[in-house]
């Protein structure tokens, strides 16, 4: 796999998320851009203490699957479904969806300023900022590829 999207350079992000038309059809999947959008929007939320995660799963099997697809080249498959996707969109435009997605970032970022922070993932288990950095760099470089923005 090649190096993922790094969501620290926040600059990239926006330049490639506001090139994406929004009426492109995805290279597989059903997502509309708005939604995918708006889906990372939501992740990012679980991410930086807008939203209270759990982890269902037995704590070691959490924490193999965290080991396999955090610490590893492993990718996210193609057409992986784990959530229904809203028909109303919570933003009104594109714009907007990509402006929310660069402030919960940002709140990422202030989040994790205090050392020892973690955030739960809801198959991994408790990760820290460092593994957050990879899994959403993993997940948005997902999203792109299936948008074609690299």
């Amino acid at each position: 796999m090649e190096q993922p999207i790094d969501i620290t350079n926040r600059t990239l992000l926006r330049k490639l998320l506001l090139s994406l038309d929004e009426n492109a059809v995805p290279l597989w999947g059903k997502m509309k851009p708005r939604q995918m959008v708006e889906h990372l929007v939501d992740q990012v939320e679980w991410t930086n203490g807008k939203k209270t995660p759990t982890c269902d799963r037995p704590a070691e099997e959490a924490y193999q699957s965290k080991q396999y697809m955090v610490y590893t080249d492993a990718e996210i498959p193609k057409n992986v479904f784990l959530e229904n996707l809203p028909d109303d969109f919570k933003y009104p435009d594109m714009e907007t969806a990509i402006d929310q997605l660069m402030k919960e970032l940002d709140d990422f970022d202030q989040y994790f300023k205090q050392p020892g922070t973690t955030a739960i993932h809801g198959g991994f288990g408790p990760m820290n900022h460092q593994e957050w950095l990879i899994w959403h760099g993993k997940h948005f470089t997902h999203h792109f590829k299936q948008f074609g923005l690299i």
